[in-house]
């Protein structure tokens, strides 16, 4: 939760807080590409990229 933290105070305090969306979309694009990696699914993300 650290990294998280840190991540929030640099964005609030150099003004780049329109950088979070953009860092939550592309942690949950990774997270859903990791978890479908071994499952039935897999060939139907791959062809969204």
């Amino acid at each position: 939760m650290e990294f998280f933290k840190e991540l929030w105070t640099f964005l609030r305090v150099r003004k780049k807080l329109w950088l979070a969306p953009i860092i939550i979309v592309m942690v949950i694009l990774g997270g859903l590409l990791v978890l479908a990696q071994g499952s039935v699914v897999a060939p139907f993300i791959y062809t969204l990229f």
